[in-house]
């Protein structure tokens, strides 16, 4: 039993455990979810995110150590995101053609997001960095992160609240867009991709590949909107 800890002590040093611990939690997710039919329950993030807070829990790793060997997944983030711009440049004729609508949808999800996310914390009596750090949530987390550190917030806190609510769009928003009747692919990819950025989009591509276009573009546009507008909301509130 002790060489087994002691083997164990030794591994979790090692930065690409954990590196390997994240991909294999996610092809296990992926697995899991194929298994249930792509249901918005069987989520792949939410699975893998469950698989790996069981095994830092069972080990009592720290999770500072889980991500220095995780951070790569991390960095890659940024060109994730940057690479997002292709879809819209794939649909540049169809999103010329919807431009206005688009683009009131796009400020309406936007300040909605921060202004019932604001409003909702502090009708419960939340302040301060607290506060502040709810305000880009929607936004996708290498723009969110600072966001929340340029009006003073807490990007850890803001990080865990990105994930929540990609994980919730995700889950959601199939269902509650169906029941409403909404058909057309835009409309619902670029819903899907104001509201719940990229792991919302990640959804969207397994529903559609139109809705998963437009959720990317949806979720690019928005991160830009979000960091001029989040801002300017903090500002003005507080």
């Amino acid at each position: 039993m002790d060489e087994a800890v002691d083997l164990w002590s030794y591994l979790a040093r090692d930065p690409m455990l954990w590196l390997t611990a994240t991909l294999l939690a996610y092809i296990a997710a992926e697995r899991l979810s194929e298994m249930a039919g792509r249901h918005p329950l069987a989520n792949p993030v939410l699975i893998a995110v469950i698989l790996l807070a069981a095994l830092l829990t069972a080990t009592g790793t720290p999770y500072a150590t889980y991500f220095e060997g995780a951070q790569f997944v991390h960095f890659m983030l940024g060109p994730a995101t940057v690479a997002l711009a292709l879809p819209l440049y794939d649909n540049l004729a169809r999103v010329r053609a919807s431009l206005l609508p688009m683009a009131a949808a796009l400020v309406a999800g936007s300040l909605t997001a921060i202004f019932s996310a604001l409003g909702i914390a502090w009708a419960l009596g939340v302040r301060g960095e607290v506060l502040v750090s709810l305000a880009p949530k929607s936004a996708t987390a290498p723009v969110a992160l600072g966001v929340s550190e340029a009006v003073g917030g807490q990007p850890s806190l803001t990080a865990v609240l990105v994930i929540l609510t990609g994980i919730t769009g995700a889950v959601v928003a199939t269902p509650m867009l169906n029941a409403l009747g909404i058909r057309d692919w835009r409309a619902r990819g670029f819903a899907v991709g104001v509201a719940a950025h990229g792991i919302g989009t990640a959804q969207a591509f397994r529903v559609h590949s139109t809705a998963g276009a437009f959720s990317g573009i949806g979720m690019g546009l928005n991160a830009v909107l979000t960091a001029i507008l989040a801002p300017l909301v903090v500002g003005l509130l507080l």
